[in-house]
């Protein structure tokens, strides 16, 4: 038989018998499972290391080429078209680099265990040890206070464990010898010892280090959307590059008009949705935060828009965390006359008074009846084993408190199960409050432990859990809105239940965690569907439950405050975590709820639509640039035309793309997502990039003819030949200008009447009257419209100075534009009409296009 642990003694060192087992370890041993590794020592690192996420984002395929292309472009002289063809690319892996190595530094500090010093036995001396130098076999002391480092078994002692935050359970669990407790849990009463059986990543808190610290990305309906928008758009130019390039090589196009060519055809990947995207979501981040809500995952904003089943743990998130008193109801003693309301009222508000270490119920107790404290002969402090506790007055009453079946046995007369069990069925807490039947009786047997004497029932004293304020109002929005919301809680079923009813969640038959572990998988996807309340459950019920909602085709958002719930959040699309909950839960979450408020949700699910819209609303502007692009250069190179643009023409699309793309994200109006935004873009950019590329080449064209004639006639004035030479670099007269001239002039028409094009698109979007309206309804919004004007006005004016024109590769002509400018015209009747026919969906054979939500935001 193994000799005895030590003996609870407090002396900060104690001898022991250094040849017993309860000597603990020696200084050979603890040195030789160190060697072998068997420490308590923290977990370290994430399942990316930084080299991965530089070549992920940094070295990618699209990044390297870009990066080539620019570097051979600055040896060939070239550095204006090489920081316009790799700026918004490197911008792009730029931002992505910083977040994940934010996100990879936040994971790596998290930790379960808080690192303090614990006392452990070595060489028969109990010593202080930091909690990382524990090592498997230690001795470790278990104190009220303090917490638990290593998973093991009790062998001296009884403790109470707090493990809520890991389980759930609300409730202190009371361990003794031979019962297992877990690292992550705290030490509320008792005191212990404990001998150390897993350790470092193998325990309890390791392990859910471990999962917590698991890099994971959700990418959200919009982004999966860019990103086969995106992947299309690169499969498109690349096959469009193969047959432009091969046919540039056998026409015997220079090196450096082929780098140009590849620079530009590179260029038609919309990269720049990525760079909006991150800016959105900045942004909307920062609209949220003083609503109460700190968003950690960039996308978590855009995410919770598309929510529509919310999970939530109970304690701590539905409710405070602190008990009421739902109801005080007197019993009739035994003879005597019955205890009014007051006198019970008043007892009560004593007892709760003189309390020496409080608890929730006693402050709940205090709180709803202040008092003042009587003294005390004696006094038995609560503890979930012994699940009463008791007061003894100086003058000799006994007072007990407690569960009314641990005192039933000794209640004199017997009290109606009845009506302990109504209340227990509603999820209520319910305790006794009763009166020693003999003055002076002691509430100690001879021993000197708690024993219970004789008692009349007083008073039966009925608490609940205490809501949030803002859950009610806040569930019946989520309600109005088509948002379930569904609990998942370590407590009784029942409890749950009733809770979820005050909170107006609808319940059903509420279900408990070992249900769970009978159903596979398709009984479970059928189960969540008609099931909100799950009681009982663990954390890996809690993650089955958010998986099978995922299955079943729902956005699933995941509010949660403890250890517990970590796993349920990584798992679930939003995670949330509450700010008063633990460290563990809020780095992983997505979301800080930073005034612990279930109500902040709903701003940010605004905020997530005003995002949505915008986006949505310059996708329409980025696949329009890509498409009349592409098109302009498949129908010229068919044609047998020069390239018709450059690197620095290409720049034009600040204007063009990236200035309205950004005001309109600024812009947006908060509106329900479109559900057939990519058959919706299809209807919209295949007219517009036909019919404007189809103008633009003949625009194109017509100069290819024009200007040729015009420049050996000496039409054009010095000034216009001077803007001319500046930009070919080649010298009226000398061979090869009017040839150059012609291209530099054809591609400046073609620019100027695709850069205008391309304003009068976003009154097509964004119409501010029904003149324009050939696509959508009109909008009240006229920011669109005036942006359209300064950006017409900004780009004539830039066009007119021979300065900044060459920065964009213009030739200041101004014969060019009497060409280009007319076209514009032709072009809108052509695609209003276009629109209004509804061409495509004719010739497709396509349901009736409905108009897109630009009306008035849904109200939160």
């Amino acid at each position: 038989m193994p000799a005895p642990a030590p003996p609870l003694e407090d002396s900060p060192t104690r001898p022991t018998t250094t040849n017993a087992p309860s000597a603990g370890l020696t200084a050979a041993q603890v040195a030789r499972l160190r060697r072998a590794g068997a420490t308590n020592a923290p977990v370290t690192g994430t399942s990316r290391s930084y080299a991965a996420i530089v070549r992920t984002h940094v070295l990618s395929s699209y990044t390297t080429i870009l990066f080539s292309i620019g570097v051979l472009l600055l040896v060939l002289g070239r550095a204006d078209d090489a920081f316009t063809s790799v700026g918004i690319g490197l911008v792009n892996a730029l931002i992505g680099l910083a977040q994940e190595c934010r996100a990879k530094r936040k994971l790596d500090r998290l930790a379960l265990l808080d690192g303090a010093a614990v006392r452990v036995v070595r060489d028969g001396t109990e010593v202080a040890v930091p909690a990382a130098a524990v090592v498997r076999g230690d001795l470790v002391r278990v104190r009220a206070g303090g917490q638990i480092v290593v998973d093991g078994p009790v062998v001296a002692g009884h403790v109470e464990a707090d493990e809520s935050l890991l389980t759930g359970e609300s409730d202190p669990v009371a361990r003794g010898v031979g019962e297992t407790l877990l690292s992550g849990s705290h030490c509320v009463a008792g005191n212990g010892w404990q001998r150390a059986e897993l350790v470092g990543a193998r325990s309890h808190a390791g392990r859910l280090t471990v999962e917590a610290r698991t890099l994971t990305t959700d990418r959200t309906p919009l982004q999966r959307r860019i990103d086969g928008v995106v992947r299309l758009t690169m499969v498109l130019a690349l096959a469009l590059s193969a047959v432009v390039l091969a046919q540039a090589v056998l026409g015997g196009e220079s090196f450096l008009g082929i780098v140009q060519i590849t620079a530009v055809l590179v260029g038609l990947v919309p990269y720049g949705l990525f760079f909006l995207v991150a800016v959105s979501y900045v942004r909307g981040a920062a609209r949220i935060a003083p609503r109460g809500a700190l968003v950690q995952q960039v996308n978590a904003v855009e995410s919770v828009s598309h929510v529509d089943v919310v999970c939530t743990d109970k304690t701590g998130t539905l409710t405070t965390g602190r008990l009421t008193v739902a109801e005080i109801r007197p019993l009739g003693g035994t003879g005597s006359d019955h205890d009014s309301s007051d006198e019970v009222r008043n007892a009560l508000g004593r007892y709760a008074a003189s309390v020496t270490q409080a608890n929730l119920t006693s402050t709940a107790l205090a709180v709803a009846l202040p008092g003042e404290a009587w003294p005390l002969r004696d006094e038995i402090a609560f503890t979930s084993a012994l699940r009463w506790s008791g007061q003894v007055t100086r003058d000799g009453v006994g007072w007990v408190l407690g569960a009314p079946e641990v005192l039933a046995p000794h209640l004199v007369p017997v009290l109606d199960d009845g009506i302990v069990a109504d209340r227990a069925h509603r999820g209520l807490r319910v305790l006794l409050l009763a009166r020693a039947t003999r003055h002076g009786a002691p509430l100690r047997g001879s021993d000197g432990r708690p024993a219970l004497p004789a008692l009349d029932p007083v008073a039966l004293v009925v608490l609940a859990d205490e809501l949030r304020g803002e859950v009610v109002d806040s569930v019946r929005r989520f309600r109005e809105k088509g948002v379930a919301v569904t609990v998942l809680s370590g407590d009784d079923p029942r409890t749950v239940a009733a809770l979820a009813a005050r909170a107006g969640i609808g319940t059903g038959t509420p279900i408990a965690g070992p249900v769970l572990d009978t159903l596979d998988d398709d009984a479970l996807d059928e189960l969540v569907e008609r099931t909100t309340v799950y009681g009982r459950v663990t954390p890996e019920q809690k993650e089955r439950v958010v998986d099978a909602l995922r299955r079943r085709g729902h956005h699933v958002a995941m509010l949660g405050d403890g250890v517990n719930d970590a796993r349920a959040l990584k798992r679930a699309h939003v995670g949330v975590a509450m700010r008063s909950g633990s460290p563990v839960t809020r780095d992983v979450a997505d979301i800080v709820l930073l005034d612990d408020s279930f109500a902040a949700l709903l701003p940010a699910r605004t905020e997530g639509r005003r995002i949505i819209d915008g986006l949505s609303t310059s996708m329409y502007v980025f696949l329009n640039r890509v498409a009349v692009q592409a098109l302009v250069i498949l129908i010229t190179a068919a044609l047998g035309f020069a390239f018709p643009y450059t690197p620095t023409q290409v720049g034009l699309t600040v204007l063009t793309v990236g200035l309205p793309s950004l005001f309109l994200t600024f812009w947006a109006r908060p509106s329900a997502p479109d559900p057939h935004l990519l058959r919706n873009l299809g209807r919209f950019v295949a007219p517009a990039a036909v019919v404007t590329a189809t103008i633009g080449t003949l625009v194109y064209a017509l100069l290819h003819v024009w200007l040729p004639a015009r420049i050996r006639a000496g039409a054009l004035s010095a000034q216009e030949l001077a803007g001319l030479e500046a930009v070919t670099g080649t010298a009226y007269g000398e061979p090869g200008f009017v040839e150059a001239a012609v291209t530099v002039g054809a591609q400046t028409g073609l620019s100027a009447f695709v850069t205008l094009s391309s304003f009068v698109v976003l009154l097509f979007l964004k119409p501010p009257h029904r003149f324009f309206a050939a696509w959508t309804a009109p909008v009240p919004d006229r920011r669109p419209a005036w942006l359209a004007a300064l950006l017409t006005v900004t780009f004539l004016v830039v066009a007119s100075v021979p300065a900044l024109a060459s920065l964009f590769g213009l030739a200041v002509v101004p014969e060019v534009f009497a060409i280009a400018v007319p076209a514009v015209l032709g072009w809108y009747l052509a695609l209003a009409a276009t629109f209004r026919g509804r061409v495509v969906d004719r010739l497709v054979a396509l349901a009736p296009r409905q108009a897109r939500r630009d009306a008035a935001p849904t109200a939160w």
